[in-house]
């Protein structure tokens, strides 16, 4: 049985109640967005809390985290009242859709592990449904509502499947905001991008792309890469 907490260096994420359990997609984002100059950072879909938390690690920014799920929301709320920076974030039990309705608050950047896999078979799972898939949230909502609480400098960072890239990327741009950065992820260096990880803006800045393998041929024999992006949260590295 795998353990319902996941302990990183500077803090511990239990787990056990969340749909989606500590990820290397959630990693990955977490150590990734660019939180230079960021004083306020809105985390969509924020789960256990792991994304908040590393991103709290990482800057001196006011972290808002919103969950839809009870049972994850309150998985996060303990898990942010257990960590060192507990007091700069905070996470509410809502929807997306509702917080952007209510709130008049507006974000230098916001982060999203969304729900995906658009056009696949739905979990018979209900919880591990509505994270992974986007009958909670579009594509299309995740993208008018981000653009409403961005501020005028503000830019989005989330993860998503390689196969999806093509078709989020071309909504995003068409609303008006600029593919800035693109982190490309292979499992190993032998097999194909799987994931990507995209920053758009509502300023246009010079275009970066990068791509790192995790793994080098043989399971957990970690590239030099993936250790500096991720060591300064992993116990192993």
């Amino acid at each position: 049985m795998p353990n319902d907490y996941f302990k990183f260096k500077q803090f511990t994420i239990q787990h056990g109640n969340c749909a989606m359990k500590v990820g290397t997609d959630g990693v990955l984002l977490g150590a990734w967005a660019n939180v230079e100059d960021v004083n306020s950072i809105l985390d969509i879909g924020t789960g256990s809390a792991l994304i908040a938390i590393m991103l709290a690690q990482r800057s001196k920014a006011k972290i808002t985290a919103i969950e839809i799920d009870k049972d994850a929301f309150l998985q996060a709320k303990e898990n942010i009242q257990n960590c060192k920076w507990h007091e700069r974030i905070k996470v509410e039990n809502i929807s997306m859709q509702d917080y952007v309705a209510q709130t008049i608050n507006k974000f230098d950047l916001i982060v999203c592990n969304p729900p995906f896999f658009e056009n696949s078979l739905l979990n018979p799972n209900e919880k591990k449904s509505l994270a992974r898939h986007s009958i909670a949230l579009s594509f299309d909502e995740l993208i008018e509502g981000s653009l409403k609480l961005l501020n005028q400098t503000g830019s989005l960072s989330l993860i998503i499947p390689y196969q999806e890239f093509e078709s989020f990327s071309q909504k995003v741009t068409l609303k008006g905001l600029f593919l800035n950065k693109i982190f490309k992820i292979k499992p190993n260096e032998d097999k194909g991008i799987k994931r990507v990880i995209c920053e758009f803006g509502r300023i246009k800045k010079p275009f970066t792309e990068t791509l790192l393998a995790i793994e080098k041929g043989e399971r957990h024999i970690y590239t030099n890469e993936y250790i500096s992006l991720t060591k300064d949260f992993y116990l192993k590295f």
